[in-house]
């Protein structure tokens, strides 16, 4: 994400704990395991708050306003995005502090924390204490994901995310009853952190259902023919006429017994799985920077949601 960071006055505004190791881009400040969720805030250079300010137009002499309003930054008074008045703001520190109560009881330890897109997207992560090993050292640690945008359309995403440390690819996992991968808040309304966490229902559940279908996946062996089946359902199959895998499932073969943590559970649908994650996480995209961005916040991370659901579902009819 290092190209999509926001620099300022030549600092990358983002912090990171430094026992989880240094991130790829090496950019950020690192800080240390016992840091509140404020601290965190101001170690990333997120202590600023947004202000919707009216907007008008010049015309034949006269100012008018316009029906929309700029959102600005309060420390360089830089316009973030433009929204209409009924668009409620989530300040920084209001996504922080939902950290709070977690941290002061040890549940959870703040991670990660940055500004993307020149402000426009300020997210936060932190470490849930909780995860789980597999197949004699296959590592899996949870995060707690929240994402605060400051532009319009885009809504408040809050979610658990699981880390593959063996090859670092981001796992992603259902949280709520209708199998969304997030619980996502509009700005129409104020944003409310105990709903939020009554929807998330924080608790050790989740990850322990991951854990379950990760053993199911790892028990289960597929075939070459249910293997290209599922890579059809993921990415898609070619424009050609003989309906032959796209490229990216082509390149999902190739690399099955060869991605790292491949020796773990060779064959099965474990594997299978994680031939999406790690093409998601380490290949797709124009770059590394859109790689991450995208297993976080985009269109990849509900990729690997339904890589998932479907492995899981052709695992059990194995």
């Amino acid at each position: 994400m290092a190209h999509n960071l926001e620099i300022v006055n030549g600092e990358a505004q983002m912090a990171y704990r430094l026992s989880s190791g240094v991130p790829w881009h090496g950019m950020g400040v690192p800080v240390n395991d016992d840091m509140t969720p404020r601290e965190m805030m101001v170690a990333a250079g997120l202590d600023w708050e947004v202000e919707k300010v009216d907007t008008f137009i010049r015309y034949k002499g006269d100012n008018q306003k316009t029906g929309q309003q700029a959102l600005v930054r309060s420390t360089d008074s830089k316009i973030l995005t433009m929204v209409g008045e009924g668009w409620n703001p989530c300040q920084n520190e209001e996504a922080f502090e939902f950290f709070s109560e977690f941290v002061a009881n040890g549940d959870m330890v703040m991670d990660t924390a940055g500004s993307l897109q020149d402000g426009r997207l300020v997210w936060a992560a932190a470490d849930v204490k909780d995860g789980f090993s597999l197949f004699g050292g296959d590592e899996v640690k949870g995060y707690l994901l929240f994402s605060n945008p400051h532009q319009y359309g885009k809504s408040i995403d809050v979610k658990f995310v699981m880390t593959r440390v063996v090859c670092n690819n981001t796992l992603t996992m259902a949280l709520t009853e209708k199998g969304m991968p997030a619980v996502r808040l509009s700005h129409r309304s104020e944003f409310d952190a105990e709903k939020v966490k009554q929807l998330l229902g924080i608790s050790h559940t989740r990850v322990e259902q991951f854990k379950q279908a990760a053993e199911l996946l790892g028990s289960k062996r597929y075939t070459n023919d249910s293997f290209q089946t599922f890579l059809a359902k993921v990415f898609g199959e070619s424009t050609k006429r003989d309906k032959t895998l796209s490229r990216t499932a082509e390149r999902a073969l190739e690399v099955v017994d060869t991605q790292p943590g491949a020796e773990f559970r060779p064959g099965t649908w474990w594997n299978a799985y994680n031939a999406v994650t790690y093409l998601t996480d380490h290949e797709l995209g124009r770059n590394a920077d859109n790689r991450a961005t995208s297993a976080w916040f985009g269109h990849n991370a509900k990729r690997k949601l339904d890589a998932l659901n479907v492995a899981v579902e052709m695992a059990e009819a194995a």
